[in-house]
């Protein structure tokens, strides 16, 4: 049975310091390019690098594509969940009504304005299944916490309403391994920066 290799990568720490972002493009802070330095080293053999356009995953994408000489493309459908006007606040400024009806149920409750759960699950499933049809057997894609948690709950096959149970801290590193039907996928390891 043939198996390929799915690595994914969260950005790392962002400027101005932690947020709702999902279409909002801060860039990275300097310690959030050493957080993702640190997870890429060693490299693996991947075959490519396909990033989400925001430029707190894009930027190092490109940079560690072209160090290591691999196929770069940016991939909108990786995109983080669109927050709407929550985008750019801190949790703190979010009225505490909202926040908590959004923690407790992120599936059934979308921010005002904000990207619907079903839609953007469906949109990374598909986003998924289009990467592993047309790439190599190892390609690195660089996202977002939750583009990766709906990964690996996917893959673990946990309901959508416990999504928010998965960590992803910045420059969090996940494999996924990819089986040929009947095989299933299973995470081979999902570890955060020490």
């Amino acid at each position: 049975m043939n198996e390929r290799l799915l690595d994914l990568l969260r950005h790392g720490e962002v400027q101005g310091g932690a947020r709702f972002r999902g279409d909002q493009d801060d860039p990275l802070s300097d310690l959030g390019w050493e957080q993702m330095r640190r997870a890429t080293e060693p490299a693996a053999d991947w075959s490519e690098i396909i990033s989400s356009p925001s430029c707190r995953c894009a930027d190092f994408a490109r940079q560690l594509a072209e160090q290591l000489g691999l196929p770069f493309s940016l991939e909108p459908a990786i995109a983080e969940r669109g927050f709407g006007a929550w985008e750019g606040l801190a949790a703190y400024q979010i009225p505490p009504d909202e926040l908590s009806r959004f923690w407790d149920d992120p599936v059934g409750y979308t921010p005002p304005d904000g990207e619907p759960f079903a839609e953007f699950r469906d949109r990374v499933r598909q986003a998924r299944h289009d990467i592993l049809a047309r790439c190599g057997e190892h390609p690195l894609l660089v996202t977002h916490g939750g583009v990766i948690r709906m990964l690996v709950a996917e893959t673990l096959r946990m309901p959508d309403e416990a999504i928010l149970l998965v960590e992803a801290p910045y420059a969090c590193f996940t494999r996924l391994r990819i089986l040929e039907a009947p095989g299933r996928p299973s995470l081979v390891f999902h570890r955060g920066q020490e």
